[in-house]
């Protein structure tokens, strides 16, 4: 269950927040008593799921040789 925080508490108690969020805990922050945002800990391993896509999707790329460049080719 999401325990409620005023978004003003949030941002006084932000590293307190944090530790707590890293403890398992979830927040849903409030604002003028309405919900605005959700603030819980990050799902280990959808983040290593999304790495790993990543990863294959970039070794399925082509390797272009395009040759020197200047920085100011970039923004043309």
């Amino acid at each position: 269950m999401d325990k409620a925080i005023s978004a003003a508490d949030a941002n006084r108690k932000f590293s307190q927040l944090l530790r707590e969020v890293r403890e398992g805990r979830s927040y849903v922050v409030t604002s003028h008593g309405r919900p605005v945002a959700r603030i819980s800990p990050v799902e280990e391993d959808r983040r290593d799921e999304a790495k790993a896509k990543l990863l294959a999707h970039l070794k399925e790329q082509p390797i272009r040789r395009v040759g020197r460049w200047t920085r100011d080719d970039l923004y043309d």
